[in-house]
């Protein structure tokens, strides 16, 4: 099993990180967890295709976690060529309207691109040189508003999603929990410190856990009260017995001199197991 960090950053465009995605390999399933900015060019970077993504779950609705959605959809539809297997995409309310605006026939706002492509001869020429059959078919996905509880549960693998506390009532937030025979990884998504997220990472192999800020910096802020920064993200790992804690959602201060230094420092004075600095296109092998 691998972990793929695509996007580890916030909302602020940075040359470090920009946004959040994360895919997990389990055998030959590949699993996505949001699709932040430039989620599809980061997949290529990682030499990861689109078609191989069967799964994609969405942790809440703000643009970093969910703008690359259409590119994502669109690449994976262009590319494929009849035998793979149906996306099915889940994740909070909102999830099933979004899709519908962007790719409903009548009404959605990529619909003009996939219309044009399954009609003109320039399209249908490159669909089968890939390797498609004619009639090109329509983009088609399976999503689905989910609730917390069980979402899938496969031979391999099963994924629970528990409730986050971020932006309510404006947006719904959810957290994720991977369990398989080769171990359990926990994504938080944006969310403070909360007991369903922090019930639902008990005993975690990997804990992929936000971090925005050192903790001192932003004592007595909206950001203080409704994400986690260091020494909030040190106190669930801590708590929920994780194994290993990957540090995401860093904002762009903590690249500066010292700062990444005096969070792993102060994280590390509470939570005593292995601490990885996620960085965009690293992997960690579960």
């Amino acid at each position: 099993m691998r972990i793929y960090l695509l996007g580890c950053g916030t909302p602020t465009a940075d040359g470090n990180r920009f946004g959040s995605s994360y895919v997990i390999q389990i055998k030959d399933d590949y699993l996505m967890f949001d699709c932040g900015p430039a989620t599809t060019f980061k997949l290529a970077k990682s030499k990861i295709k689109p078609t191989w993504i069967n799964y994609l779950f969405f942790t809440h609705h703000h643009f970093d976690h969910d703008v690359d959605y259409p590119c994502f959809l669109l690449s994976r539809w262009n590319e494929s060529i009849g035998n793979e297997e149906e996306l099915k995409v889940f994740g909070p309310n909102l999830t099933e309207k979004i899709t519908y605006r962007l790719f409903d026939e009548k009404e959605g706002a990529f619909a003009h691109d996939w219309i044009a492509r399954i009609n003109h001869p320039l399209s249908l020429n490159a669909h089968t040189s890939r390797g498609g059959s004619l009639p090109r078919k329509p983009l088609e996905v399976n999503v689905k508003d989910i609730s917390p509880g069980l979402i899938c549960n496969t031979k391999n693998w099963s994924v629970t999603a528990a409730p986050a506390e971020h932006v309510e009532p404006w947006l719904d937030s959810l957290a994720y929990r991977l369990d398989s025979p080769e171990g359990s990884i926990v994504i938080t998504g944006d969310t403070r410190p909360c007991k369903t997220v922090s019930n639902l990472s008990k005993n975690a192999d990997i804990l992929i856990n936000l971090c925005t800020s050192i903790q001192e910096d932003v004592e007595g802020t909206p950001e203080a009260e409704y994400m986690c920064s260091t020494i909030d993200a040190a106190k669930v790992a801590n708590e929920a017995n994780v194994k290993k804690l990957i540090l995401v959602h860093q904002s762009p201060y903590l690249d500066h001199p010292g700062k990444t230094e005096r969070a792993i420092s102060d994280i590390s004075s509470i939570y005593k197991g292995e601490i990885i600095w996620g960085e965009e296109l690293m992997y960690v092998d579960v």
